[in-house]
C-alpha cells in the first residue's frame, strides 16, 4: 500500500493519489517538486543512484539521494494563517527512512492544522558535491527558502515556518535553526531560513566523542573531520540567542544516538533563555518513528500542546 501511494504522489496527480488504495482516506500530497529549479549549486555531475535499501523492508528507506525533493501534504482547510513544518527524516546521513520518519510524519501535523513538506535530501558524498558537510545544510536551507517563497500559494504563515528532524535528520533540523545566520547561499536570506520552532526526536547533536553518532558524523564531516568542523556542527555549541523555541523527543535506553544530545541542546537552549521542552521516554531506544512501542503515549500529541502553548497554533476550541 505505502508503496502505491508513493508512486502515485510522485507523479503530482492528486488523481492518481487517490486512486493508489481505493476507498481510503489519504494524506493530501501536492506534487512532488524538485528541490532546485535548475541546477543544484555546489553538485559534481553525476549518475542518479538513489535506490531503495531493501524492498523487504516494511518501511522505505532511500539512500544514496543526490536529486533532492520536496513533498508538500496540506491540512484539509488550509488558510493563510496555517504552520508549517519542514520534515527531516533521518537515516545516518547515509539516507533517510521517507515513509516512517517523513510522509507519516507529515500527515500527523495536518490532523491538527500544519502543512507538512518533506524533504528528501541529499546524502553527503563526494561523489556528486563538493563539500559533504555544507551539501544537507544547503538542502534544509533551501527548502525553507522554498516554503516562504511559496507560501501564499501554499496558504501558509511565513512566520510561523518550523523544522523538524529525526535522528540525523534531527542533527540537520538543530543545524538549521542554529547555523543560519550566514545561510550556505549567498542568495538566500537569514530571514528565510531560519525556522520559527524546531521539533527535534531521538536528534544527534553533538559531534564531540562522548556524545556524537559516530556513522553520521563520518558520513557528514569525514573520518577525520576537523576541530573546526566538530565545533561548527556540534548544535549545542553553536546555540545563540537568536535560536529558535525547540520541543525534544528522546529515550533514556537509546544505544543509537546517547540521551545527552537532547540533554545538552535543551541545556544549552535554557543558558540562553530560549523556551524548550524536553520529553523523555524511560523505554524505547532508537527509530520508532511516529510511536514508542513501550508506551501507549504519542509524543506527537504532547508537540500539539506544546504549539499551541508557544502560540503557534490555536488551542483546542479556538482559545
Amino acid at each position: 500500500m505505502v508503496a502505491a501511494v508513493l508512486a502515485a504522489a510522485a507523479t503530482g496527480s492528486m488523481e492518481s493519489i487517490a486512486a493508489a488504495v481505493p476507498g481510503e482516506a489519504l494524506p493530501k500530497a501536492k506534487a512532488t517538486l524538485p528541490l532546485y529549479p535548475g541546477p543544484i549549486p555546489g553538485a559534481i555531475e553525476a549518475p542518479d543512484e538513489e535506490a531503495t535499501r531493501d524492498p523487504k523492508e516494511a518501511w522505505v528507506y532511500r539512500q544514496s539521494i543526490s536529486r533532492p525533493t520536496l513533498t508538500v501534504f496540506l491540512p484539509p482547510r488550509a488558510t493563510a494563517a496555517t504552520p508549517a513544518v519542514v520534515i527531516c527524516p533521518g537515516g545516518s546521513y547515509r539516507g533517510v527512512s521517507i515513509d516512517k520518519e517523513g510522509y507519516s510524519v507529515a500527515e500527523a501535523f495536518t490532523r491538527f492544522g500544519v502543512a507538512g513538506i518533506v524533504l528528501k535530501y541529499r546524502t553527503p558524498s563526494p561523489r556528486h558535491m563538493k563539500e559533504t558537510h555544507t551539501g544537507p545544510l544547503q538542502d534544509a536551507q533551501q527548502a525553507l527558502h522554498v516554503v516562504h517563497q511559496r507560501a501564499g500559494e501554499w496558504r501558509i504563515d511565513r512566520e510561523r515556518i518550523g523544522i523538524v528532524g529525526f535522528s540525523a535528520g534531527g542533527h540537520l533540523a538543530a543545524s538549521a535553526s542554529t547555523l543560519f545566520a550566514q545561510p550556505v547561499l549567498a542568495s538566500h536570506r537569514a530571514e528565510e531560513v531560519r525556522p520559527a520552532f524546531s521539533v527535534l526526536i531521538y536528534p544527534v547533536i553533538s559531534m564531540r566523542d562522548d556524545l556524537t553518532h559516530e556513522v553520521s558524523r563520518a558520513q557528514l564531516l569525514g573520518e577525520n573531520p576537523t576541530p573546526a568542523l566538530i565545533e561548527r556542527y556540534s548544535a549545542n555549541e553553536a546555540i545563540s540567542d537568536r535560536t529558535p523555541p525547540a520541543f525534544l523527543v528522546h529515550a533514556a535506553d537509546d544505544e543509537g544516538v546517547h540521551v545527552g544530545n537532547s540533554i545538552r541542546y535543551f541545556e544549552g537552549l535554557k543558558a540562553r533563555n530560549i523556551p524548550a521542552q524536553l520529553f523523555i521516554y524511560a523505554r524505547g531506544g532508537h527509530g520508532y518513528g511516529l510511536k514508542n512501542p513501550t508506551t501507549s503515549d504519542d509524543w506527537i500529541d504532547s508537540v500539539q500542546h506544546w504549539m499551541a502553548s508557544e502560540g503557534l497554533i490555536q488551542r483546542a476550541g479556538g482559545t
